[in-house]
């Protein structure tokens, strides 16, 4: 049966997500509900397959959407990443599999427990790793009616011994398919580009000299890929000249090259616990596009007028020759803007600006307040590693003044850029974040009514500042995190496209990235565009030569940015399980994250989240209340909701599964509540089967949309900042 046959409402295609207990969803990204999968509707499909699947049931009367799985579109499995054992036994073979022993040299095992059910065979085609190599190796049989467990490939790489430092993050960029060598062709291209630049060629471009201009870079102390440079001055009118100079990087990397394919390949650089995996080689990156101290650099300059109300009312966006005249870090503005004379007299020649840069961004903010943008205030955390890469401990991350100026200074770029080629009419690419929609927005407004915050506003109409008077109504209060954590889930992800829809977040009409061409690969295409249309114009023939090219650079450049999330994520969760394994019985303050019906997701100070499994809460029998987000005690009426505070001891920790598993001490401290449940209905029996293990896919996904999300609204750490993942 083909697809066009399937071409109805009573199928959809999209991606199977599995579940060890052997059902599954198929997830789809038109914002439909999950569909559930049978053990015995799954049709062989594995893990992140892509499939085509019927619907059975529609989900109505209580029930969630089921289906069954028709065809399997891609396999996702096609490279793997686990543990070689050497040596294959009749106990690694499929009963009645006429499969020789010897015809293989070992079997992968695997960390993910999606995973674990599958034997792999290890065929003598490939590389002969040592037993316990951390290996990929590549699929060439998958799962068959008669061999329905059964996997097949040959090793085509060997990332390490599995104990080795470090070897555990590669094991996760490999899995997710992250590049991290660059091509022979690419590096060499790269290490052919001078590092120094001609400013008499540059001045014949027509290239504006800002080299006078006391511009400076602000950025962490650990920073090497420095791409952003400002200036602040007070006008005669009262109003600011502020100047946002980036790296001029389409310079060094010109399209229809190695280096411009694998850039466009890698999408992003990724940020990870130990190591950085850059867009670019560090010849560019930390080289001849870094802005250093002292040193001439090409850039593409913003240039912009803003009166006392935060207004742009004159820019000119151009590139340009810039030199820093200082490597400054957040910490030092901080001081300065904190007034500590010691700093402040370190940089005297340049203290006076960074205070006007200080009342700059007051306007800012304040401006961007004023039309609604949705300030959340949540932590990032810093993982500290020793020279083997164990963790040592978890930090949250500081946010001051500085950090949020460079990102109000970033922004107004953005904006800018953005606005300047939207009135121009021409073809661009827009950083987008839609209006929210939908039953995650309506279950979000029956959650604060019921909670007695109830939100004074069209739900099928939503406005930026709707929410941000949500959240500016229960500041200060217990259930203000409660909020933001559920707010944040009734929203999309931000992405790109060349439709400039605008950014709900940010309550911006327009805007896009142009800050941080060196790590991300949209703000290298604007960097181009703008060099485009500055060269040929603004005409048919101009236009028609990029815009059949913008969809499938958002699209492409959106799943990169979300695969780089995807291994900070993962990468964190490992390492923070890693870290509480040396912390098994101690006890800690938390908060509830979500509430659900197998037990409560808490978070501690440190950002690092564990489950405490309803088994373990004997104090009562608890029923989840899902208006409430909530688990209320049937007996002693005791709640446990999001956002509440609790004590709880780490009962076990497990890196390579990173899951992290509490206790709550002292429940009978938790709040009595009036609210008094019924009887739970009873279900239909595949209901029952599931529920927590769909319960707990559905969290997932929130944590996974939440981290997505924080970075749409606040930026912290050189990843996120520069407009970071906004």
């Amino acid at each position: 049966m083909s697809a066009t046959q399937f071409a109805s409402e009573n199928f959809i295609n999209g991606t199977f997500v599995a579940n060890p207990k052997g059902f599954g969803f198929v997830k789809t990204d038109e914002g439909q509900d999950d569909l559930f999968i049978g053990h015995s509707n799954t049709n062989l499909a594995m893990q992140s397959d892509e499939v085509l699947a019927s619907i059975i049931h529609p989900g109505k009367d209580g029930r969630v959407p089921e289906g069954k799985i028709e065809k399997i579109l891609s396999h996702a499995n096609q490279e793997v990443v686990g543990i070689f054992r050497s040596g294959v036994n009749e106990n690694d073979l499929p009963n009645r599999s006429n499969l020789n022993p010897n015809d293989y040299i070992g079997t992968i095992t695997f960390n993910d427990e999606k995973l674990q059910e599958y034997k792999y065979l290890v065929d003598k085609k490939g590389l002969q790793p040592q037993d316990r190599d951390s290996v990929t190796a590549t699929t060439s049989q998958f799962p068959t009616s008669d061999r329905p467990n059964l996997l097949i490939g040959s090793v085509t790489n060997v990332i390490g011994r599995s104990d080795a430092p470090g070897v555990d993050i590669l094991e996760i960029v490999y899995s997710l398919k992250i590049p991290s060598n660059y091509p022979e062709d690419a590096a060499q291209q790269a290490k052919n580009i001078p590092q120094t630049i001609d400013v008499k060629a540059a001045e014949a471009e027509g290239r504006p000299d800002f080299r006078d201009q006391p511009l400076i870079t602000i950025d962490g102390a650990d920073t090497k890929d420095i791409d952003d440079a400002v200036v602040v001055w007070k006008l005669p009118n009262g109003n600011y000249h502020l100047g946002v100079h980036i790296a001029d990087v389409s310079n060094y990397v010109p399209l229809k090259t190695s280096l411009d394919a694998e850039a466009y390949k890698r999408g992003t650089s990724v940020y990870l616990t130990d190591r950085v995996i850059p867009m670019l080689p560090t010849e560019i990156s930390n080289g001849i596009a870094s802005l250093n101290p002292n040193e001439d650099r090409l850039a593409m300059s913003c240039e912009m007028e803003i009166n006392q109300e935060g207004q742009v009312v004159k820019h000119k966006i151009q590139p340009s020759i810039i030199r820093s005249h200082a490597r400054m870090t957040y910490d030092s503005i901080n001081k300065i803007l904190d007034g500590d004379q010691a700093e402040t007299a370190k940089y005297a020649d340049l203290s006076e600006m960074i205070h006007q840069m200080g009342d700059l961004h007051k306007i800012l903010a304040a401006m961007r307040k004023k039309r609604g943008a949705i300030e959340f205030e949540t932590d990032e955390a810093e993982i500290i590693v020793d020279a083997k890469g164990h963790p040592t401990d978890v930090l949250v991350r500081d946010r001051g003044i500085g950090e949020r100026m460079i990102e109000s200074f970033m922004l107004a770029a953005n904006e800018t850029v953005a606005e300047h080629f939207d009135h121009l009419h021409v073809p661009f690419l827009y950083r987008v974040h839609e209006v929210p929609e939908g039953d995650k927005v309506v279950n979000f407004f029956e959650f604060m009514r019921a909670i007695g915050h109830p939100i004074k506003a069209d739900p099928k109409n939503l406005r930026p500042k709707d929410f941000q008077a949500a959240l500016d109504a229960v500041a200060g209060l217990p259930e203000e995190m409660m909020i933001q954590t559920m707010m944040l889930r009734a929203t999309k992800q931000a992405h790109y496209s060349p439709q400039p829809i605008g950014h709900f977040g940010i309550a911006a009409k327009f805007y896009t990235h142009f800050t941080s061409p060196i790590r991300r690969y949209p703000d290298l295409v604007v960097h181009r565009l703008i060099k485009h249309y500055a060269k040929f114009g603004t005409g048919p023939s101009s236009t028609d030569a990029v815009r059949g090219k913008l969809p499938q650079i958002g699209i492409d450049t959106s799943e990169r940015e979300r695969r780089a999330v995807d291994a900070e994520r993962a990468t964190n969760d490992m390492k923070f399980a890693e870290y509480m394994e040396d912390h098994i019985g101690d006890i800690y303050d938390g908060v509830v994250n979500s509430a659900l019906k197998f037990g409560l997701f808490i978070s501690l100070p440190n950002t690092i989240e564990g489950l405490a499994h309803i088994s373990t809460m004997k104090d009562d029998i608890y029923q989840y209340d899902e208006t409430r987000q909530a688990l209320i005690g049937r007996t002693k009426h005791r709640i446990f909701a999001i956002g509440q505070k609790v004590k709880v001891r780490v009962i076990n920790a497990n890196k390579e599964t990173r899951k992290i598993d509490f206790e709550l001490i002292d429940p009978q401290s938790a709040p009595v509540t009036k609210i008094r449940l019924a009887a739970e209905p009873e279900r239909h029996s595949f209901h029952h089967d599931h529920n927590g293990d769909h319960h707990n896919h559905q969290h997932q996904e929130n944590r996974q949309n939440n981290r997505h999300q924080k970075g749409t609204y606040k930026s912290t750490g050189k990843y996120r900042l520069r407009g970071g993942r906004r």
